[in-house]
Formats: C-alpha cells, structure tokens, sequence
C-alpha cells in the first residue's frame, strides 16, 4: 500500500510528503504537497501573488488559544482563509488519494461503511483541536456525523509507542551501541548505527537485551511485566512525550504520566534560519521580500530544507545554501548593494558568499541554528524523567521526522544515553503512519490513560459559615446555598481506564425544556475549588436534547437525565439515559464554540 511521492528534493526519499496546499486564486483547489510547491515554485512571480498557498499550517489550531469553527489562516501572500476549509482540502485529498490507491490495488473497494480512518494528532493538542479535525473530517467527506466511530483520533506517540512494540531486531537502531574509535554512532548512516547496533546486540551475551537474538521475537513479548519506556515524537512542529507500561500477558499498554512536549520541532530550526536572514539582510526585508516574492521565498525554505537534513555533527565542510536569482536581485532594488556587501556589514562571520550565489555556512553556524530547538527537547526530556511516575525507564524511542537529524540523534544520546537505551526505528518517520494503522485495528490496546487536565462542572452545594466566603452566597426559596463550586469529573493526570466512565444526574430547571446546556470548566492544577478560581476556564459545554413527549408531570415527580463521560479514550465522549423511560437522550459535547 504505501508508495512514494511524486516530486520532491534530489537525495531525500519521499515517503512523506510536506504539509503544503496550493488552492487557484478563486479559492477552488489545485494540488497538495510536492505537487503543490513544485507549481507554485513554476508560476511567474506576479501571477503567484494571486494563488492562495498554505505550507506547515498543521500547528496553527494548536497554537491557536481560541480556536473556534471561523478561525483564519493566513496565505504565503496574505491572504486569508477558514482553517476548517483549509484542513477540509486537505483531507479531502488523502481521502481520494487512499481510495484511488485502494481502487488499484482491491479488485472489489469495500463499501463507504466499511472504512475506518484514523487522523493522527500531537497528544499535546487540546480537546478543541481534536474535535476541529474531527469537523474537518466531516467537513472533507471522509465519513459523516452520523457514523462517528468510524474515525478516530489517534495521539501520535501513543501510535509510535504501539508501533515499537511490535519491533523486531532488525528494524531497530541502537544508538547506545558506539564504534570504538571516538565512541560515537556515525551521523551521516543509518545502515551503519543499524549495523552496528546488530551487532553489538548479538554480542551482548551476558547483559539482558529487550529481543531474542535471533531477532524473532517482537519488543513487547521480550520485555518484562512492569518494563517502563518513553517515546519522543520529534515531528516538524512539535515534541510530544508520553511514557508507557508493558502489561502482560497481552502486551497492553499503560500511560503512566500525562502526555507532555512542546513546539519544539523542527521548525524551530527554519525559524531560527529566518532570524539569522533577518539579521543579516534586515527584518524589513525579509518581510517585503516574503510578501512581493512568495514563490521566491518558498525556493529558499525548500533550499534551506536540504541543507539542514544534510548537518552533522561530525560534518567538517561548510554547508551551501543556494540564494533565489530573485532574492539577490530583489535585494539589490531594494537596498541599493549587493548580498556580499550585506553579509560584510552583519559582521556574522560564520556566514561567507559565495561567488557561485550561495551562503556558505560552517557546521559551527548550522549547530547554533539547532541549539535553541534542541536544548528545548532536551530539557523536557529532562524534566520528565525527574518525576516520581518516570522512575526505571529502560528505552526511549525517538521517532517523527526530525528524529532522522544525526544532530538531534548525537544530542538525546550524549544526555540519556547513561540512563536507558535510546532506540531508533527504522524508516523512523513511518513510525507514526504505521502505528496508526495498528490503533485502528486495535483501539483498545491502551489500557490507561491519564487526563491532561482538571475538568469538573460549577454546581451549588449548601452555605457553610466559616468555609464558603460572603460573596458565594446564594438565598433561594429561604435557603443559603453557595455558587460557582466546581465539581470535578476527573483530576489532572489521574489514571482513568478505557471505558471508564463518570456519571452525573441533572434534572431540567422547568417542565417542557427541550433542551440542557451543562458548562464545562477545565484547570491545569488539581487544588481547584471554585470555577471563579485562577487558571480555571470555561472549555466546553454538554448539550442534552430532550424529546417533547414525556416532560415530567408532577405525578410523576421531576424528570432526571444521567449523563455518562469517558475521558479515558483519545476524546472525551458522553452519553445520556433518560432515567425514568430508559430511553437514549441525544447528548454532544463541543469544545469548539466558547
């Protein structure tokens, strides 16, 4: 099934394919990936001013702190767009796209209902997101409101740790295992990390390794009830980190610490290349040069991108990075002086021209470019493994695309490699996608999971003198009640189970109500008593739609609708039972509309 894309840069292999969209200046779309940076590259620079092209916008909803249905992304050329009909196009495309490969491969395509997809997701990404890709989903046809469970969302590292237990030894690449000349793994060949670390596992007779060494046996079957690991996700945008449990005897898997990371991926690494051009060229520039000259400027990421997948630590000779015709010529209009000149002027000596048109960059400067990123990584990783759930860590798998960077590679090595094994997969950035694919057959295999956050509802509970303050007081029907308590559902990094579910019971304030609102608040800490509290925010709300027949009638006493909530899967999920008639209540519940 899988197949390479088209397009795409000399000497990189296309397995992946970058998050670009090219839509026609109308808004109608054209192409995606590959596909759509090669065009947008070929169009003439005035005519691309007028196309609408998207590129790395995965992270935007992430970041995004009141991300709603009408949220915006901006173009190359400033123009903007709802991120929903963005992500839509998007979806859209990898629909058709799997179906087509589908179509050529099956003699008979299984019918729409038969198709479950998965959408994979940083773990970090809070509720609002994931439901903004669920509507997206919807949105791009991939299946419908009605049948919901036939997508799911599945948190990346969750789907990379999945992956790795089904490992074998020659899919795995041992960074703890180092040639004695300068006792570190070469950067420049994975075959040769690989080769080295089969190597030095098959010889390894009298330590305990985590496979047989015939290589036969799967990672989950050789490790020990109670083996503990992490998996680092290094994706494009972000770091996500989650740390699991190996349960016996079906090889399940356990969260043993909230998902944690950051954006700390390797668009760091751009962004930090775009501030060094800003430094040298001048901040304005860089800006009017992005706006006049899109197309130009996407040359010059794309330049950038091959350069910096080609740094090494052990790398001695400077790097080139070819400057667009455009940008020199551009600068020159725009500056009065050449690029040589402006180089001189910056007074960053780690950056040479060359007369053949390219910045000439020592490994030293390629390094300072990674450092930010990396010591965040680092950090974090750093911070986890002080926690007291984090104790007797065996492995950490690094995986996502940046994990291919022999810097990050040397980095996580040298910091962690004296406290557990660092383990790379092969075809590291397929990591994800393929455990995706195992999540989909098997959603259940993780057991437990914990919640991120805090989430409880506001509620009245009775005015006690002395514990509640003045201010909460509520007199109702002469009695002393107090407001705004909050109720928790389930506590910040509390274990909760899959299929475990917290019920509530509320009744409709009057007789006839088709509908109940019920807000959800949401905190980071567990020491929340008040929804007033600091750090506590609305973040959700439960609709329960009530039929119009049996509305209670005060014979019959007041009306009751029990509410079931699951936060043990990748989604928070509700139910709801009308108590009295045992009937099914429609319940949703939205992230998305606050």
């Amino acid at each position: 099934m899988m197949r390479k894309w088209e397009g795409g840069d000399p000497g990189v292999a296309n397995q992946k394919t970058p998050t670009s969209l090219l839509l026609t200046p109308e808004g109608v779309f054209h192409s995606f990936g590959y596909t759509a940076r090669d065009y947008y590259h070929d169009l003439d620079p005035e005519e691309a001013r007028d196309w609408l092209y998207f590129e790395k916008f995965k992270m935007k909803i992430h970041s995004t702190s009141d991300l709603t249905m009408q949220t915006e992304l901006e173009a190359v050329n400033g123009k903007k767009m709802q991120a929903l009909e963005v992500f839509a196009h998007a979806l859209r495309f990898f629909k058709q796209h799997a179906v087509q490969e589908l179509k050529d491969q099956c003699p008979s395509l299984p019918e729409r209902d038969a198709i479950r997809w998965v959408i994979t997701v940083p773990a970090i990404w809070k509720q609002p997101a994931k439901q903004f890709m669920r509507e997206a989903a919807y949105k791009a046809g991939l299946v419908s409101p009605e049948n919901p469970e036939q997508l799911l969302i599945a948190l990346e590292p969750e789907a990379a740790s999945i992956y790795c237990r089904k490992l074998r030894l020659h899919q795995l690449i041992d960074l703890s295992c180092k040639p004695p000349a300068n006792g570190l793994a070469p950067d420049h060949s994975i075959d040769s990390s690989f080769r080295q670390a089969r190597e030095q596992l098959r010889r390894s007779r009298h330590s305990r390794t985590f496979l047989v060494e015939s290589g036969v046996g799967e990672l989950w079957s050789e490790m020990q009830a109670g083996d503990r690991y992490i998996v680092a996700d290094c994706g494009g945008g972000t770091v996500d980190l989650t740390v699991h449990q190996i349960e016996k005897p079906q090889g399940t898997l356990k969260e043993l610490y909230k998902a944690s990371g950051g954006p700390y991926g390797a668009v760091g690494v751009d962004l930090a290349f775009e501030k060094l051009l800003c430094h040298i060229f001048g901040e304005d520039f860089i800006a009017t040069f992005k706006a006049k000259r899109p197309a130009a400027w996407v040359d010059l990421t794309i330049a950038f991108e091959a350069r910096k997948r080609a740094a090494a630590p052990s790398r001695a000779s400077p790097l080139n990075i070819s400057l667009p015709f455009s940008f020199i010529d551009f600068y020159r209009k725009h500056r009065g002086q050449n690029v040589e000149t402006a180089l001189k002027k910056s007074n960053v000596n780690f950056v040479k021209w060359s007369s053949q048109g390219m910045l000439r960059m020592s490994s030293e400067a390629m390094s300072e470019l990674f450092q930010p990123t990396i010591s965040q990584i680092i950090k974090h990783i750093d911070d986890l493994l002080k926690k007291p759930e984090v104790q007797g860590i065996k492995f950490l798998f690094l995986v996502g695309g940046f994990a291919e960077s022999a810097m990050l590679q040397r980095a996580v090595q040298a910091a962690f490699g004296h406290t557990c094994r660092v383990i790379i997969p092969q075809d590291v950035g397929l990591t994800i996608l393929k455990g995706a694919v195992l999540f989909g057959l098997d959603p259940t295999i993780v057991r437990v999971r914990r919640s991120p956050l805090t989430y409880g509802v506001g509620v009245l509970n009775k005015f006690v003198e002395g514990k509640h303050p003045r201010e909460k007081l509520l007199v109702k029907e002469g009695k002393n009640w107090c407001t705004d308590i909050f109720e928790k559902f389930v506590s910040v990094d509390q274990s909760v189970a899959l299929g475990e579910v917290v019920q509530r019971s509320y009744c409709p304030a009057r007789p006839g109500q088709r509908k109940t609102i019920i807000n959800i608040y949401c905190c980071a800490t567990d020491d929340v008593v008040y929804i007033t509290d600091p750090g506590v925010r609305k973040c959700g709300t439960i609709s329960l739609e009530l039929e119009a027949g049996d509305t209670g009638s005060p014979a019959r006493g007041r009306r009751e609708i029990r509410a079931s909530m699951q936060f043990g899967d990748t989604e928070i999920k509700v139910t709801a039972m009308d108590i009295r008639t045992s009937k099914t209540v429609r319940a949703t519940i939205d992230f998305l509309s606050n």
